[in-house]
């Protein structure tokens, strides 16, 4: 192996920075050679384009918001067939160009289709770094930085909740995942066997949630064996919030039916309307009925940054665990997903944990409380904190504050001024759902959205 590995290095005809693969009968053993002088004209050439193409005119108000393309001719124009031999590096720049022309533009002032919007700079070069860098969270001695930023920004929001006794968290793939961990940290709370003995051991579990909550408290419930149909649905108000009393209501149905009760998901910000769910009147529930109490803060967690607003979550420091989606309303760039529980006895790591010897030592030289890996349901986990503290960094916590029909989606889409997204709700008919998260957004911005929508839709 030495002699073969020694001449391909030896070879003459190799060029200056070039590695030589190492061949054993005939395999290469180290992959592919790597130019680093072509690697690196690559990136110099790659570059540009993302900074034109992606940053400045993807956030110029000129601009479209989308090119739309059927997928029919999408997949014609980018050419998505990956063959036995690679491409030249002009061809591959030109996929760039097309994969960022034909992509839906978030940064765009007038895209307002979803609970994400805008570009910050400070957390944009957050991802390029951590990209780069391309580090997974388990332990400290692989990701020394981004589990120290991951920490303090966990702390500095638990703060803001107002749990002054402290707690701990994790910072997950999405709100859909955090909602999934307060149900798995919820029941492992109530029944701690189930992570040995698993469901047979345990007594029919009811949660319950209102009739506004997302739709991945269902999903949790079917993933985690608890069952669809024990996720009791509480009515709401005219405005989206759930109705106190007719929560009680059913926690006492459940306990008639010989249930366990055992936690309710309120919602601060749903998804449709904008609702908060009164926290104190649910939390004085959940005292009485010994519930874990969970808030889905995934959209309204935002409100919490600001004097005026923070009224509209009064009571979340009584709950046992939030979720908290920074990349929303404070636009931190996708993604960006806390999961927090007051909670100071390891629960997470109690409820998680499988203890992998080949990761996580408790002989290192160093403090091993570091290594928060074991407390996450993943392996591999992205540094989704540093983002977003490092904006936080840069702009301070003053300014963090809350930044508040098929036919015509049609037409808007294939014109690509704008994006909106439109929303059947109960027996109402369709209506346009306008996310305003951007603080690019102006007066002018508003006033052409609502334009747009006549003169597109003015000959129906």
């Amino acid at each position: 192996m030495n002699d073969t590995s020694s001449k391909a290095s030896a070879s003459p005809a190799e060029p200056k920075g070039k590695r030589p693969p190492v061949l054993v009968d005939g395999v290469t053993l180290n992959g592919p050679t790597l130019d680093i002088r072509e690697a690196e004209s690559f990136l110099r050439d790659a570059m540009p384009i993302i900074m034109e193409e992606a940053v400045w005119k993807a956030t110029d108000v000129k601009e479209k918001v989308c090119e739309w393309r059927s997928p029919e001719q999408l997949k014609d124009l980018l050419d998505l067939e990956l063959r036995e031999g690679g491409e030249a590096h002009p061809q591959i720049l030109q996929r760039c160009r097309d994969a960022i022309r034909y992509s839906v533009k978030t940064g765009h002032p007038r895209f307002f289709n979803q609970l994400y919007a805008g570009m910050d700079p400070y957390s944009l070069v957050g991802r390029f770094i951590t990209e780069a860098i391309n580090p997974s969270l388990y332990t400290y001695e692989v990701a020394p930085v981004f589990l120290l930023t991951e920490e303090a920004v966990l702390q500095k929001m638990i703060e803001i909740i107002g749990w002054q006794e402290g707690g701990d968290g994790i910072f997950s793939p999405g709100g859909s995942v955090s909602n999934m961990y307060a149900v798995n940290v919820a029941r492992y709370h109530h029944c701690p066997d189930v992570k040995v003995l698993g469901l047979s051991a345990l007594p029919r579990l009811v949660m319950f949630t209102s009739q506004e909550c997302h739709y991945s408290v269902a999903k949790a419930a079917a993933f985690l064996g608890i069952g669809t149909n024990n996720v009791y649905v509480i009515p709401s108000d005219k405005r989206g919030k759930m109705i106190p009393a007719e929560f009680e209501k059913q926690v006492q149905r459940a306990k008639d039916e010989g249930a366990l009760p055992f936690m309710v998901n309120a919602t601060a910000g749903t998804t449709v309307l904008g609702a908060f769910d009164p926290l104190e009147e649910i939390a004085d529930i959940c005292e009485r009925h010994n519930l874990w109490m969970h808030v889905d803060a995934c959209w309204g967690g935002g409100a919490l940054m600001s004097k005026k607003h923070r009224y509209l979550l009064q009571g979340i420091h009584r709950a046992n665990s939030v979720a908290w989606n920074p990349h929303k309303m404070l636009m931190a760039g996708l993604q960006c997903c806390a999961f927090m529980v007051r909670d100071k006895t390891n629960l997470l790591q109690r409820c998680h944990s499988a203890q992998a010897s080949y990761l996580f030592q408790q002989d290192k030289f160093y403090d091993v409380s570091y290594d928060t890996g074991d407390k996450s349901i993943q392996c591999s986990r992205k540094p989704d904190a540093f983002k977003f503290w490092l904006m936080w960094k840069a702009i301070g916590t003053k300014a963090l504050v809350y930044i508040v029909a098929p036919v015509v989606k049609e037409r808007m889409m294939k014109k690509g001024s704008m994006m909106v997204g439109y929303q059947p709700h109960g027996d109402k008919a369709n209506f346009f759902r306008q996310i305003i998260i951007s603080p690019q957004v102006s007066r002018e911005d508003m006033d052409f959205l609502l334009d747009q929508i006549h003169s597109l839709g003015m000959d129906l």
